[in-house]
């Protein structure tokens, strides 16, 4: 192939496309750069005076390389990898760092193998992590188990090791958590992590973080050689905190991920690109937005011949009417147009498999099941903070206008139950309940009388997914067959639905600013601070220790 492109490049052979008139992002020098771009095999293999018998006017358009979502789980999207694709890449993203450990928590080795298979022959790169957390945390119930032994057998072939959110057991040297970090690329989870615990953290080798929840806190990550993904996803909004800490010095080591963002988001919005306009609007000028969203994530990654429009690159590009991102109009994938103005020019298979359906193992409840009374007057509650998967630890009493949670164990019909209140989720006669509770997924249902949460979590049957309920009536449900994570459904289609439960979940009371669904599915996860509520019981993360209420 080297002795093609150098051909192709001399002007010896003709190159296999070429595209003319352009407005080259050039994300080395921070320039615009009028020429064109010669393709072959793939790869860019000249830039500046080329033609060939395959030659596309663009009349001035700016090309700029294919963006990179920096960390992602296909799963929130609540598609498949298929369906993901379909949507993501005519916004531009044609590279995703991809750490399924959603469907991992819940099938284990049959989910890991099934969005691998998912992921073949796609104009999408899905770099697939190999989970380190399954489950999130050692005193979670999950559906299956990932130990550092088979994380060994099974890292060859993945292209890193995913989010390690169990920082406690890092910076207590637990031999076990160690064992998993058998890949030299790492992804980092470690929200408010700063000092001696942030040393003992980066010891391991981990290098990125996509928790920083203030400018104070990516300096001290930044200054200790940490990458910083800079998040903007379905309910953490973080571009808006962080994007005042940007310096010319250290704007190099930051890039753009999602984390969790719904595929109706990704339709409608763009994911990355999202995130570049983002920036732009707050003072970031174009070409260094573009250049996080492209060499910045390749270069962490080590992907060195992603992220530039120049030769011996990859000629993954995509070509929009402004630098904003607002008129995609053609995205390139190894040199092959993969979707124009907005549409998916590429088919795909169906994703059914048996081993990853059929998830949900609950026996059917009655409202007795959440009959449940705080000891004592003054209690602690979660209060929900908007746009951010943080909590707050509060104090509260039953008559402050609070919602009952409950998460249930559902992956081995164990019968724990968890219950805890909540602060400014605001649901007024009726639940709702999902099969979506990270990263363990077991079933969460909120509400505000036992009668109507347990409808909700019946209503879920035995594939999962999202119900909404008022006055003993189903308003709104989204079947995610896959896992209880994933819908079979066209993108469009899961869009349509999950519009829908924003209405009911509207007439149910939810409170405005509050994402009724993401908020409810985080409520587990006992790795973010500062209080969550699992199967077990309400969890104060800070002291890592269950609360008796």
């Amino acid at each position: 192939m080297m002795k093609n492109l150098i051909d192709a490049a001399m002007g010896r052979t003709e190159p296999d496309l070429v595209l003319k008139n352009c407005r080259i992002v050039n994300v080395f020098s921070g320039e615009i750069e009028r020429g064109d771009i010669a393709v072959k095999d793939g790869y860019i293999c000249g830039v500046g005076e080329y033609g060939g018998a395959n030659e596309v006017d663009l009349k001035g358009q700016y090309v700029m390389p294919g963006l990179i979502d920096a960390h992602m789980h296909i799963e929130s999207s609540m598609v498949t990898p298929q369906e993901y694709a379909k949507a993501a890449v005519p916004k531009g993203v044609t590279t995703v760092m991809a750490d399924p450990h959603e469907i991992t928590n819940v099938c284990g080795e049959a989910g890991l193998k099934f969005m691998q298979k998912c992921a073949e022959g796609l104009p999408l790169d899905i770099n697939f992590m190999l989970p380190s957390c399954v489950p999130a945390a050692p005193m979670e119930h999950s559906g299956a188990v990932l130990t550092a032994a088979d994380t060994a057998r099974l890292a060859p072939d993945f292209y890193g090791i995913g989010e390690m959110m169990n920082y406690p057991g890092i910076i207590n040297a637990d031999e076990e958590t160690i064992g998993k970090l058998v890949k030299p690329i790492i992804d980092g989870h470690a929200p408010l992590l700063s000092g001696r615990g942030l040393d003992a953290y980066l010891c391991a080798g981990i290098k990125t973080d996509h928790e920083c929840g203030n400018i104070e806190e990516m300096k001290e990550k930044l200054g200790k050689g940490m990458y910083i993904l800079m998040r903007d996803g379905t309910l953490s909004r973080d571009v808006a905190r962080l994007v005042g800490g940007l310096t010319a010095r250290n704007m190099r080591r930051c890039m753009f991920c999602t984390d969790d963002l719904f595929v109706g988001a990704v339709s409608e919005r763009g994911s990355v690109s999202a995130c570049v306009r983002k920036a732009i609007s707050l003072g970031i000028e174009p070409v260094d937005a573009i250049t996080m969203a492209t060499l910045n994530a390749a270069e962490c990654y080590r992907m060195y011949n992603k992220g530039a429009v120049a030769p011996s690159y990859i000629a993954d590009l995509v070509v929009s009417e402004d630098l904003e991102l607002t008129k995609i109009t053609r995205v390139y994938k190894n040199g092959v147009l993969a979707a124009e103005n907005g549409k998916a020019l590429f088919e795909t298979k169906p994703a059914e498999d048996e081993a990853v359906q059929n998830t949900v193992h609950l026996p059917e409840i009655d409202e007795s099941f959440f009959a449940f009374t705080p000891k004592t007057k003054k209690f602690t509650a979660i209060e929900l903070i908007p746009e951010s998967i943080i909590t707050k630890k509060t104090t509260a009493n039953i008559a402050d206008n609070l919602s009952k949670v409950c998460v249930i164990e559902r992956h081995h019909n164990l019968g724990t139950k968890g219950f805890g209140f909540v602060k400014n989720y605001g649901i007024k006669n009726g639940a709702i309940a999902t099969s979506v509770g990270h990263d363990s997924h077991n079933i969460a249902v909120i509400g505000d009388n036992d009668s109507d949460m347990a409808k909700a979590v019946n209503a879920l049957g035995k594939t999962g997914g999202i119900a909404v309920v008022q006055n003993g009536a189903v308003l709104e449900f989204l079947p995610l067959e896959i896992a209880g994570l994933m819908s079979l459904k066209p993108a469009e289609e899961v869009a349509k639905i999950h519009a829908r439960l924003d209405d009911a979940a509207k007439k149910v009371g939810v409170t405005d600013g509050v994402d009724p669904f993401l908020s409810l599915s985080f409520l587990p996860l006992p790795v973010i601070p500062e209080i969550r509520v699992t199967d077990s019981g309400l969890f104060d993360v800070g002291a890592f220790e269950f609360l008796d209420i």
